[in-house]
């Protein structure tokens, strides 16, 4: 039985030796040169030389098969790990830390991670009324600058319309 990648191309050699050609390589020396002389000759010609080689996919930056594939396998892995997350429990939807084997303890740490929230949530609000108490004594000040500023003196022509 003979496999496609075995057998003999038109040169004569095996796959794995043989060097690609021009209108297989989009980078290749010749096809470069043709597009060069293609602009310099009658610049459509050039033109539509490249935009044959940007449109026909031979540049590599439209080979999607590898990018793909690696974009697929790293999906596929963060989906494992999730589902490994959502398999080991804990609180909320699977997402807490795991279980020591000890119940007590357990209910230790989640007693305490809830305090330690409502710490933080406390916290959170306080430093927002400090903000705010002092955005309100800075808008005072200006505001008493702005009163005790001498308004300017009314002038002697009437504003013309």
């Amino acid at each position: 039985m003979a496999y496609t990648a075995e057998v003999p191309r038109w040169s004569g050699q095996p796959a794995h030796d043989r060097r690609p050609g021009m209108m297989e390589s989009s980078w290749h020396p010749g096809w470069i040169a043709l597009v060069v002389v293609g602009f310099v000759f009658w610049w459509p010609i050039g033109l539509a030389l490249l935009v044959y080689t940007i449109w026909s996919r031979k540049m590599g930056c439209w080979t999607y098969g590898d990018r793909w594939q690696n974009k697929m396998e790293r999906m596929q892995y963060r989906m494992d790990r999730m589902r490994d997350r959502m398999e080991r429990g804990g609180r909320g939807f699977g997402f807490g830390p795991p279980s020591s084997g000890n119940r007590a303890f357990d209910e230790y740490r989640m007693e305490t991670l809830r305090r330690l929230e409502e710490e933080q949530t406390e916290f959170k609000e306080f430093l927002n009324r400090l903000r705010h108490a002092k955005d309100k004594e800075e808008f005072d000040l200006f505001m008493a600058q702005h009163r005790n500023r001498p308004s300017p003196p009314p002038s002697d022509n009437p504003p013309q319309a």
